[in-house]
This record gives structure tokens, C-alpha cells and sequence, in this order.
């Protein structure tokens, strides 16, 4: 049994702005509560292959792992994948219109454990979930506000 997170949010700016701005690595320990700090080990721009090392604080320790760019889908789909790490993790954004210029974001991550984590899957599902879900509303904030409040 593995972890398949996937949570959702709709976001008061159009769809391009909302991918843009999620899909630049350089926004995540912005909006990722958990996420310390992501160092390019690709050279920029982004592109399928690009890889990042991010470092994260999850259920009380620190991890470091790499993610490589699998799916870049101008504005619509966004996925990464570990190549290295505590486990295999998967994670996908996902972007569609909504009305009155609104966007459907979705984040979904998916992985396993091995080895002795395997035992606290649920704990860690539960967790993932929470994490998203608190990420998801603070990028639906700095978003809402606008640009000028992201060059602060």
C-alpha cells in the first residue's frame, strides 16, 4: 500500500498565471510551508530532465531528495518525480479553467515507502494531506493578492 495523496483548491487568477507561478521552482519555499530550501542541478530554464534538489522538513525530521522533471505541459499539467531520497515520490500538478477566469488546480502525490516506513503509510498519508491542503490555501493568498505582492 503506497501513498496516492491528491487534493484541490480553485484560484482566483487565470490558468497560465496560476501554472507559471507553481511551476517555477524557485516559487516553492514560498508557498510550501515545508519545503527549506531547492537548489538547481540542471541548468535553467526548467524543462523536461531538469533536476532540483529540495531540502523539506516532513513529520519532524529534514529529508533531501532530487526531483527530475517528467511532464511539462504548458499550462495544463506538471509532473516531477524522485530519482533519489527516503522514497519514490511522484507529483503532479494540474491546471484547468474555471469560471470568471478562475483556475482548478490539483496536487497529487504519489509514492512508497520501503523498508520500515512502509508501517506509517497511513500516518503519512494523513500527513501529506494536511501538508497540500495548508500549501494549497497559502498559494491561493500570495496568488489572490496579486504580482506586486510577489516581488516583496
Amino acid at each position: 500500500m503506497g501513498i496516492d495523496v491528491e487534493t484541490e483548491i480553485t484560484i482566483e487568477r487565470p490558468r497560465r498565471e496560476v501554472a507559471a507561478y507553481v511551476a517555477d521552482p524557485d516559487n516553492a519555499t514560498e508557498w510550501y510551508a515545508n519545503i527549506e530550501s531547492v537548489e538547481w542541478k540542471s541548468p535553467k530554464p526548467l524543462a523536461v530532465g531538469s533536476r532540483l534538489e529540495f531540502v523539506a522538513h516532513f513529520l519532524g525530521r529534514t529529508i533531501s531528495y532530487t526531483y527530475e522533471v517528467k511532464e511539462n505541459d504548458d499550462a495544463e499539467r506538471f509532473v516531477m518525480a524522485t530519482t533519489d531520497g527516503p522514497m519514490q515520490m511522484e507529483t503532479t500538478y494540474s491546471w484547468s479553467d474555471a469560471p470568471a477566469q478562475k483556475t482548478r488546480m490539483r496536487l497529487r502525490n504519489r509514492g512508497e515507502p520501503s523498508g520500515f516506513s512502509t508501517l506509517f503509510t497511513p500516518i503519512m498519508s494523513r500527513a501529506v494531506r494536511r501538508a497540500n491542503e495548508k500549501d494549497l490555501r497559502r498559494l491561493k493568498e500570495i496568488l489572490e493578492r496579486g504580482p506586486e505582492s510577489q516581488m516583496e
